[in-house]
Order: C-alpha cells, then sequence, then structure tokens
C-alpha cells in the first residue's frame, strides 16, 4: 500500500501543468479567479437564503391563499440566477480594471528590472500612491539612482587607473628596451628616472591596497573603541618632525585633549595622509594643527599656505584620482587618492570631511564622534 506522501507527490506530478501556465504567470489573473469565487460564495449563501425564506413564505401564503407553489418558485429561482451572473459579470470588469491598475506599476517594475540586469540603470515610471507598491517603486528608484552612480565611478576609477599605470610602464619598457638594445648608456640620471617611476607605480598600487582595505572593511560600532585622540595627534606630528625641520616647515599645534570613538590605524592613517598632501603642496612654510570639541564631535583641522584651489572645486578633492593638475604632471603632487581614504576612513567613522580655502590658505578638516556622550562645557 502506497504512503500518503508518494500518493500526494504523484497528484502533483499528474496535474496538467501547462493548462494552469496562466495561474502561474499572471497575479492579474490569480486576484481576479480568486475574487470572483470569494463573490460566488457569498452571492450562492445570499441567494440559498433568499430562496428559502421565500420558499417559508410562500407556504404560509399558500395555506391563506391557496396559491400554487410551482408558480412561485421558477420564478423566484430565475431572477435568483439572473442577479448572481449579472453580479459576477459586474463584479469582474470592476475588478478587472481595478486591480489592473494595481498590478500595472509592477509590470513597469519588471521591465526596469530587465533593463537593469542588461546594464540600463533607468528608473522605473514613477506613481503617485504612498502605499505599498509606491514605496517598492520609490526604493527601486533609488537603487536604479545609487548603481548607475556606482557604475559610472567604476568606469572612471578604471580609466584613471590606466592612465596613471599607462605613462610610468611605457617609461620604463621604453628606457629598458633602449639599454637592452644598446641604443642608450645606463647613467646616474637615467637611473634616477627609472627609480622615480618605480616609486610612483609602487605608491599608486599601495594607495589602491590602502583604499581597497578600508572599503572592504566597514567597521560597526562595536570595531571602535575608546582612544585619546591627543595621542594619536602627537605620536604622528612627531612621525613628520625630521622631515618638517628638513623643509623648514614652521609647526604649530593647539590640541584640544579628550576621548574619541575610533580605529587607531586608521586616524592616524588620515592624520598621515594630510601631512603628506602638507609636503606635497605647501608653499608658505607653516603649517598649523588644532583638535577640539565640537558638540558630540571632535574636530580635527589642518591649515597651511598651499596650491591655489577654485571654489567650485573644493568638493571634489576628495574623489578618487582628482588632482588639481589637469595634466596629471607627477611632479606637482600624487596619484589622487590620499584625500580620498581620509574620507573613506573618517565615513565608517560616522564622521564628516570637508576643505575651507581662503585664497591659498587651506583648511582641510575631519571630525570623528566623542566617546561616553563627552561634550564641549
Amino acid at each position: 500500500m502506497k504512503s500518503l506522501k508518494q500518493l500526494g507527490e504523484w497528484g502533483i506530478a499528474l496535474l496538467p501543468s501547462k493548462k494552469w501556465f496562466f495561474w502561474q504567470r499572471s497575479l492579474l489573473v490569480k486576484l481576479m479567479l480568486i475574487n470572483l469565487l470569494v463573490i460566488a460564495i457569498v452571492i450562492w449563501l445570499a441567494g440559498v437564503s433568499v430562496k428559502d425564506f421565500a420558499c417559508l413564505l410562500n407556504k404560509q401564503y399558500q395555506v391563506i391563499g391557496g396559491v400554487p407553489s410551482n408558480l412561485f418558485d421558477r420564478p423566484l429561482q430565475f431572477y435568483l440566477i439572473r442577479a448572481s451572473v449579472l453580479a459576477v459579470i459586474v463584479a469582474g470588469i470592476l475588478y478587472y480594471f481595478l486591480v489592473r491598475k494595481l498590478t500595472l506599476p509592477l509590470q513597469y517594475l519588471g521591465t526596469s528590472a530587465q533593463k537593469m540586469a542588461r546594464g540600463e540603470f533607468l528608473p522605473c515610471r514613477p506613481i503617485s500612491s504612498k502605499d505599498e507598491v509606491g514605496r517598492l517603486i520609490s526604493d527601486f528608484n533609488y537603487l536604479s539612482t545609487k548603481l548607475q552612480q556606482t557604475e559610472k565611478l567604476r568606469k572612471k576609477v578604471v580609466s584613471d587607473i590606466a592612465h596613471e599605470l599607462r605613462t610610468p610602464l611605457t617609461n620604463l619598457t621604453g628606457y629598458l628596451e633602449a639599454l637592452n638594445t644598446g641604443v642608450i648608456q645606463g647613467n646616474p640620471e637615467l637611473y634616477r628616472s627609472l627609480h622615480e617611476e618605480a616609486l610612483h607605480l609602487t605608491g599608486l598600487v599601495e594607495e589602491l591596497h590602502q583604499l581597497n582595505i578600508w572599503e572592504s572593511k566597514r567597521l560597526g560600532w562595536n570595531e571602535l573603541q575608546t582612544i585619546p585622540v591627543e595621542n594619536i595627534l602627537v605620536s604622528t606630528l612627531k612621525i613628520f618632525e625630521l622631515e618638517f625641520h628638513q623643509r623648514h616647515l614652521n609647526v604649530e599645534s593647539n590640541i584640544q585633549a579628550a576621548n574619541i570613538l575610533g580605529n587607531k590605524e586608521g586616524l592616524k592613517q588620515v592624520i598621515t595622509n594630510l601631512l603628506k598632501n602638507v609636503l606635497k603642496y605647501d608653499r608658505g612654510g607653516w603649517v598649523k594643527i588644532e583638535g577640539e570639541i565640537e558638540n558630540s564631535f571632535y574636530k580635527v583641522v589642518v591649515t597651511n599656505w598651499g596650491q591655489p584651489i577654485p571654489e567650485d572645486k573644493a568638493d571634489q578633492v576628495f574623489e578618487r584620482f582628482y588632482r588639481l593638475d589637469s595634466s596629471r604632471n607627477r611632479k606637482t603632487g600624487g596619484v589622487g587618492l590620499g584625500l580620498a581614504i581620509v574620507k573613506e576612513i573618517i565615513d565608517q567613522h560616522r564622521g564628516a570631511v570637508g576643505l575651507i580655502s581662503r585664497e591659498d590658505e587651506h583648511s582641510f578638516w575631519f571630525t570623528v564622534p566623542l566617546a561616553n556622550g563627552q561634550e564641549e562645557n
């Protein structure tokens, strides 16, 4: 004897799946059939109740007036059937148009999703409703916009990396081939130039590696520790002390003690990148580092006199591979990833970064949250 489970599986397997294809593919058909079934059951129950009540009245009147029951039952049954059919037809037509209005945005959403899969990041048609479907469309449009921005950024990053790698690799290849074939003879100046190109490639790869590390970390609140921020600032400044002295840079610091929530290595990387930025572009021979409590955050500001920065470019300096020198001359700067790393690290600390420029005086600032709700008194 077969088990009930096996019989159930065979029964499902023997169902005419092709005949029920419309049921699997159309939400509109499902909703209409379910609604019509409910309407039909309600009408049937109401009709049976009306008919039974009418038959009861007819029997009473038959006793009083002697009216034959068949003259009463047949018309009553006819009118009940006609009313039921008309009710189902009218309800079906109304329900079709109402439900179609509900399912049409979902069809638009499906079409937009298919286009997104092909790489076409087009938003779905917006709808005015604020219900679940409306919020779903709104969320999809937001996702489409973000993916479009990410795709543009990805293409830009690939293009910038290719541009940054092409020049030093071409120079290295050309000089090495010339040295190998004897076209040119080696000399200290040539070897120094080749060494600079190799250092540029090494720096580019290292900064890309650092940026990739921080983008993949995604620090959570439980990974942020309570740190005395003045210790980080002072220790990082000491690392640059010798280089500042060799460059005759006057250093002024005004650091307020406070405990912050942060990642020690990440914040050291932020300070290091900002100070390296000072060394690359300094023109005034001085740098000022300030740290103070501002509401529920700790704000660090690094100020120096450097290369002119147009006011409309202040927000772009934190973008990947952005450099003020449009010619991408490596003698005037790095590869444009140092400030992008700063922004990524501070974003993961739930802080903010920015730049304030007054002619050629620039103040790069960032904020990180204070520990234990410490605020300025």
